[in-house]
């Protein structure tokens, strides 16, 4: 099998005449996935904070179309390649396995897509179905200001989806150095929205578990041992880690300045109490830098024995015990309250550990199935 048919046998490499090279502008594709999933991710955040400050409004407000701009980018640009890949393979072109994945047959061979772009595309348009559900359900039931309604999870999980696509879209091309420090940015907005749709626990809330803390833990801890296990770099890891700090920091100013400015140039007022601080930012784990060093740092330390069966599983117990108790002193404090005894918390210290350790063995799966994604010479003397 050649890249020609858009696939490399895993382990295997193609002959030097056979093997194609990724043009300098591959790089494009794949950060303009990434600006949609930014956008999408920012706009999350600026829509949750302006039903907090200042409550239900049209479905057309600002924010939403910044949501929708986000998606719509990334499906654009992955549909752009699908279709670019599709001509080339009709073409008897050979077609780069590095730009977005191995190419796959779509509707029986109608299309050919890199699996990375077929993955956000796929992420995208069930965003905008998702979106119509969405408008046909206010329309019956009003405009809530919950995360958990049919139509929200739905949105959130499709863009989610949409993101996973961009860090597969990077994962491919690990070769570059554009594709390395794409990775992470990926990882970071992926990590960041997939806590917005956590949010939807609070529906099982009011027991002695904090449901919405535990899957928090599950994501971050999750994110972590994928983050490590595939970037496998300490500089490339530490920048996760600083990298979303900064983006929390980010958020954490932008989020309230939108909404006040927007709310002043529609002629809105704002609530009178508003919290204070802002809901997206406040939930993305300021322990995440200390999470990803000491699972590195395990991993460092077993070497092969890390491949073994209760290793991964073990270090996520650690890593979520420790995301999970870091995360609810961070949330007391961040909304003015006083601390608790620890047994309050005892609970849900507990179940967020197993979480980790859950996560700690998905993680370092998903972390291989992302180094499979590059063809065995991008994976070379790294």
């Amino acid at each position: 099998m050649t890249v020609a048919d858009g696939a490399l046998p895993i382990g295997g490499r193609a002959p030097a005449s056979t093997r194609a090279v990724t043009t300098p502008k591959g790089w494009v594709p794949a950060y303009v996935v990434l600006l949609g999933a930014a956008f999408s991710l920012t706009a999350a955040s600026w829509d949750i904070q302006w039903h907090i400050d200042v409550g239900p409004d049209t479905f057309f407000t600002l924010p939403h179309l910044f949501l929708y701009a986000g998606s719509a980018l990334s499906g654009l640009a992955s549909l752009a390649v699908v279709l670019m890949t599709t001509a080339a393979r009709r073409n008897d072109r050979a077609i780069d396995a590095t730009v977005g994945g191995r190419a796959v047959r779509v509707f029986g061979g109608t299309f050919a897509a890199p699996l990375g772009y077929l993955v956000s595309g796929t992420g995208s348009a069930g965003f905008l179905l998702y979106g119509l559900f969405d408008l046909w359900w206010h329309s019956l039931y009003g405009f809530d200001a919950v995360i958990a309604s049919p139509p929200h999870i739905g949105l959130l999980l499709s863009i989610t989806l949409s993101m996973v696509g961009a860090v597969m879209v990077f994962a491919a091309g690990m070769e570059h150095p554009w594709a390395r420090v794409g990775a992470v940015l990926a990882l970071i907005v992926t990590l960041a929205f997939s806590l917005v749709a956590a949010q939807g626990l609070e529906a099982f809330e009011g027991g002695p578990v904090d449901a919405i803390a535990v899957g928090v833990t599950f994501l971050t801890t999750l994110t972590v041992f994928t983050a490590v296990g595939f970037l496998r770099d300490t500089r490339l890891i530490l920048g996760f880690g600083v990298a979303f700090a900064l983006a929390q920091g980010l958020l954490w100013w932008f989020s309230p300045w939108a909404t006040r400015a927007y709310a002043a140039g529609v002629g809105l007022p704002l609530r009178d109490y508003v919290p204070a601080a802002p809901l997206v930012p406040s939930q993305m784990p300021m322990s995440l830098l200390v999470a990803a060093v000491l699972t590195w740092g395990i991993m460092r330390a077993v070497g092969r024995r890390w491949t073994g069966l209760l290793a991964a599983p073990l270090t996520g117990l650690l890593v979520g015990a420790l995301v999970t108790t870091c995360g609810l002193v961070q949330t007391i404090l961040a909304y003015g309250h006083s601390l608790p005894s620890f047994l309050p918390l005892a609970p849900t210290v507990a179940v967020g550990a197993l979480a980790g350790a859950l996560a700690g063995f998905l993680g370092r799966r998903f972390a291989v199935m992302l180094r499979v994604m590059a063809p065995v010479t991008s994976q070379e003397g790294r």
